[in-house]
């Protein structure tokens, strides 16, 4: 089968949308850190509408760890194709946004110098959590981490993220090229923020001056994104090409929702992107922790329970009763009140979350989600703990998701021989490994600072709940201990 490139464009039924611009005459104004699958079913999808009305904002993607993303799109001219699949059918269409990935693994020379030109106005990122480099509990840079041990010994030649942001800005600062806007497009609450304060913190350490003209040349806004992007299976490669009738060795599937919601900060002038649906907001707050708490919070709450009760995906937990029952209710008794949107009815966006969460044709897997808990429980889950604890309210929801967590660690350490996923993965295994109790389980995670900061296994109503629920779990199963925990809700 013929392969998709910009040559066979010409060849695709009627029904696959497909770039209306000339891809020649397009330039790129902005290079994406991390070219997963989420950005090129999110954020570019985005641009390739932009491109539409102004050509000077394509992308350069960037990969920093491995090189598969740019050996299977270069063949294809970058095109690929994103399918939106929901009960109701399936859209595609092929994304032409992309015009340059570059392998930044062996080495990111490269990719500082693309970042230092003029022309670049935007550096996104989809880097996940851990990318940051940053403590969870606190925010600040992780001085400790080793990347940037590395990289405050070579600045010049940077492994993390945050460096390499401060060798483009050294680069930029001595071409006089003036500064650009940092995007971040990570699931993290005040993700510009986090990006920021690592920067500038890395920058210190190399160069105060550096750091100053950072400061007041640069942005940083804070993003909100919303896209359910699972991995890709060989099934969904194979309706793929029945679709396109070429063989696209890097699809995207994903969900008929998207939004991208984003302060209106930026340092070097931006694309039209309230004409492609995005929001330009003065506060971007209000909008993750809706997110972060209800959709990812969820997602989270289904991924440890969900797994501990047999199940696969996100379609199947939800199909669940049991622990759709508590999803529901999680998010109606502990976690929309920690919330206020204005102009967002959140129990409409409750309900819509339980049909995008039930979506058939969406194989979103349990264990993805699972992967780097350490980094995403602190905003998830933690920060409302305390929330709610400081105004007096139950806590027993969000605490059965950290015994959730707790359980599934384990039966990954002790049942399965496995370290779990996860950038800490060495001390979470050291934590549940061996023959502990619930209490003992639940002590140790709790004295994890980078998780929960050094005082939350001294919070008795934190660490009496969880240890109840890890002990039903351990002894009576998911069920029951869902069962007995909405009960003390309904009590």
């Amino acid at each position: 089968m013929f392969r998709l490139d910009q040559a066979s464009l010409a060849n695709l039924a009627p029904d696959i949308q497909k770039p209306v611009y000339d891809r020649a005459g397009i330039r790129p104004g902005i290079v994406h850190i991390g070219i997963g699958a989420f950005h090129r079913g999110h954020m570019a999808v985005y641009i390739d509408d932009v491109l539409e009305r102004d050509p000077n904002w394509a992308i350069i993607g960037a990969s920093i760890r491995r090189p598969d993303t740019r050996d299977a799109l270069a063949p294809q001219d970058h095109l690929y194709s994103v399918s939106a699949k929901s009960g109701e059918g399936i859209s595609t269409r092929v994304i032409g946004s992309i015009v340059d990935i570059i392998d930044a693994s062996a080495s990111t020379r490269a990719l500082i110098a693309r970042m230092a030109e003029p022309r670049i106005r935007i550096v996104s990122l989809t880097v996940t959590e851990k990318g940051y480099c940053h403590d969870p509990a606190n925010g600040h840079l992780s001085t400790q981490h080793p990347d940037i041990v590395n990289d405050a010994i070579h600045p010049d030649t940077p492994r993390s993220v945050p460096a390499i942001i401060v060798a483009a800005a050294a680069l930029r600062r001595a071409g006089g090229h003036g500064g650009l806007t940092v995007l971040s497009c990570d699931n993290l609450q005040g993700n510009g923020k986090i990006a920021k304060t690592t920067v500038l913190e890395f920058a210190r350490l190399r160069d105060a001056s550096l750091a100053e003209w950072i400061e007041a040349n640069f942005s940083f806004p804070s993003t909100m994104v919303d896209r359910i992007v699972p991995a890709i299976s060989d099934g969904d490669k194979q309706d793929v090409e029945q679709r396109l009738g070429l063989a696209d060795a890097w699809p995207v599937v994903t969900e008929p929702f998207s939004q991208w919601v984003i302060e209106d900060h930026f340092a070097a002038g931006r694309p039209d992107l309230t004409a492609v649906s995005a929001q330009l907001v003065p506060d971007v707050e209000p909008f993750e922790l809706m997110k972060l708490r209800m959709l990812n919070g969820s997602h989270s709450t289904m991924a440890y329970l969900g797994q501990l009760a047999g199940h696969r995906f996100v379609s199947d937990a939800v199909a669940d009763e049991t622990l759709k029952a508590l999803v529901s209710t999680l998010m109606t008794h502990e976690v929309i009140p920690t919330l206020d949107v204005q102009g967002i009815d959140l129990f409409a966006y409750r309900d819509a979350l339980l049909r995008r969460f039930a979506n058939p044709a969406l194989r979103h897997q349990l264990a993805q989600i699972a992967v780097d808990g350490s980094q995403k429980l602190p905003q998830r889950t933690v920060t409302p703990i305390r929330e709610r604890l400081a105004h007096g309210k139950s806590i027993e929801l969000l605490c059965l998701t950290l015994a959730g967590w707790i359980a599934y660690l384990a039966r990954l350490v002790r049942q399965e021989g496995t370290e779990p996923a996860d950038a800490m993965a060495a001390r979470l295994a050291d934590v549940v490994k061996g023959e502990g109790s619930a209490s003992e389980l639940v002590r140790k995670a709790l004295s994890i600072t980078e998780i929960f900061g050094d005082d939350m296994v001294n919070i008795e109503p934190v660490v009496q709940t969880v240890e109840r629920h890890l002990a039903c779990l351990q002894d009576e199963g998911v069920g029951a201990a869902i069962h007995k925990a909405l009960a003390r809700i309904d009590a």
